[in-house]
């Protein structure tokens, strides 16, 4: 039995006895029965209407616990779905009482959670807040007020790590530009014309805004600082180089120039602009106080571009004010016009104009090994020239056409895009070309006739005054002493008495035997007697007189022995040219 129920049935023995008492204490008194009727009525009632009252009141917390489940049920679905989480499993078999408490329990848990997710979710967008005010990026579009998921606040920790990685890549841009255009802005005296440079230049560095569009438009910024370096660089070079050819017309003196140029690379860039224009103002004024001086200096580097950029002569005749004899500013104007013109010409022009050079340097150098090779000394050389030659002459005859393709593809290109011809003193490439191997072809079919008339010439004088003995020119003897080389001609040996006519025979092979012809314009001597040349032995003579007797029998055999002399000589001849 429960406790409840003992102390129910106390209750009801307690509530008897006081009945009883109270009927003893009636009877006692002796109150009437109709008024022990009444009281007892009262107590009944006084009993019933408290007990009803306590029914009531416990009825009332009963539905005031059913409430509460209920709302606490509604709350718990509305946080669980606020918070992303699942609905808590109830236990069915519990009192409302229990049912009621744990559901608070749940609610209370759920109300941390929320809050705790609150603050941090104020706290990110706070970071998110202020990261998109440096980058100058839109905030996150996150409701403050509504209660995170765990899949939200997520988010928007990988968005903040995202946006301090930009910013972080942003800064290190940022420090690299402004470092840039610091060095920029000192170097070329640049002041500030915009509040985004004088934030740039006087505002502290990390209350920048980095946004995209500030970064582009300090690059912009920096790359017009670049420009405006670049060109003041290249005016500075222009003026450098307008300097130099003032001094070289002035003739200034070396140290002169050194400690001007010791000057100008110490100073900042828009400073050196300025002293460099300085200097050429006064470069100009000297250079008007020695006109003469200054024309014929000009003159002559005229000259020096002239033949840089081969010039013909009709192009140099038709520039006429190089050959006045005036001396007067307008004339050293015209004289500066043209040197500037082929200067510019060269500079453009130097892949082209170094090429053509380069092919007439090989040129020449074939040309000088024509030469070479026309002259037989040259065999007797024994320091290895002749390999050198050969050497030069093939790599010459390898490189030659492959740099004239070369000039051919770039001249090519050049015409089209200038529409005006490419003249190589006074000739288009490909015929200034041509020229040239048809010269050195008539050089070689000159001196091929010049060889052959030579040799007729020889052989006409052999056939009027005889065959002369020619003996190859001998080397130098390079060998053992000369005491040996006694020893050995005292006493020649068996292979040398051997090669001794072999040596003689190879000697003889160059000698051609020839008809000798009687002089036609010597006085006339005994008919009997044939002339004979003078200076000749007795032997000589009798073998000249056999050999005219021989030859000369009569008019007509003396005509076709020299035909076919003649033609033996032209075909030794141009088996020696072939040899």
């Amino acid at each position: 039995m429960r406790k409840s129920e003992v102390l129910a049935a106390e209750a009801v023995s307690c509530l008897n006895k006081a009945l009883m008492l109270l009927k003893d204490v009636w009877e006692e008194i002796g109150i009437p029965e109709e008024q022990r009727l009444q009281r007892t009525n009262t107590v009944k009632n006084h009993i019933q209407g408290l007990l009803d009252m306590m029914i009531a009141e416990e009825q009332s917390l009963k539905l005031r616990l059913e409430k509460s489940v209920e709302s606490s049920r509604r709350e718990i679905q509305q946080l669980s779905e606020e918070l992303d989480l699942p609905p808590p499993q109830e236990d069915r078999g519990q009192s409302v009482l229990q049912a009621e408490k744990d559901l608070r329990t749940r609610v209370d848990f759920l109300l941390k959670e929320k809050s705790r997710r609150m603050e941090h979710l104020k706290d990110l967008l706070q970071q998110d807040l202020e990261l998109a005010d440096i980058l100058g990026t839109p905030p996150s579009t996150v409701s403050p007020t509504a209660t995170p998921t765990a899949t939200t606040l997520d988010h928007l920790r990988q968005h903040l790590a995202n946006q301090r990685e930009e910013k972080s890549r942003r800064q290190v841009q940022f420090r690299s530009l402004r470092a840039q255009i610091l060095d920029l802005v000192s170097e070329l005296d640049h002041r500030p014309d915009s509040g985004l440079e004088v934030d740039l230049l006087q505002s502290d560095p990390d209350e920048f805004c980095l946004s995209l569009e500030n970064l582009h438009t300090l690059e912009q910024l920096l790359e017009r600082l670049q420009r405006r370096r670049s060109d003041l660089e290249d005016l500075s070079q222009k003026i450098l180089v307008q300097i130099q050819s003032l001094w070289k017309r002035l003739e200034t003196p070396p140290d002169q120039r050194e400690e001007f140029n010791q000057k100008v690379q110490e100073s900042r860039l828009s400073q050196r602009v300025q002293q460099l224009q300085s200097e050429v103002e006064r470069l100009e004024r000297l250079k008007m106080e020695n006109l003469r001086s200054v024309s014929d200096r000009t003159r002559e580097e005229i000259k020096e571009f002239w033949d840089k950029c081969f010039c013909s002569e009709e192009q140099r005749l038709g520039f006429t004010t190089f050959y006045t004899e005036e001396v007067s500013e307008r004339v050293l104007e015209v004289l500066e016009a043209e040197l500037q013109r082929l200067k510019q010409f060269y500079e453009e022009n130097r892949p082209i104009v170094d090429g053509v050079q380069k092919w007439i340097d090989q040129w020449e150098l074939l040309l000088e090994l024509e030469r070479k090779a026309s002259d037989f000394s040259r065999f007797t050389n024994r320091g290895g020239n002749l390999l050198k030659e050969e050497r030069q002459r093939t790599e010459l005859n390898k490189n030659l056409p492959k740099l004239e393709r070369s000039l051919r593809t770039q001249i090519v290109l050049w015409e089209q895009t200038h529409d005006v011809p490419f003249l190589v003193k006074g000739l288009d490439f490909l015929q200034f070309v041509e020229q040239q191997w048809k010269r050195l072809q008539e050089q070689k079919e000159h001196e091929k006739n010049q060889r052959l008339l030579k040799k007729a010439r020889q052989t006409e004088e052999d056939m009027l005054y005889g065959t002369t003995v020619r003996t190859p020119t001998k080397r130098r003897f390079i060998g053992p002493s000369p005491s040996r080389t006694q020893n050995r001609t005292q006493s020649p040996g068996p292979k040398n008495q051997n090669q001794g006519p072999r040596s003689l025979n190879k000697t003889k092979r160059t000698l051609i035997p020839l008809v000798r012809t009687p002089v036609r314009s010597k006085p006339a001597l005994n008919q009997d007697q044939p002339e004979t040349k003078p200076g000749l032995t007795q032997d000589q003579k009798e073998n000249q007189t056999q050999t005219l007797g021989s030859v000369a029998s009569s008019y007509s055999q003396f005509v076709r022995d020299l035909s076919e002399s003649n033609g033996q000589v032209q075909n030794l001849v141009l088996n020696s040219t072939d040899l």
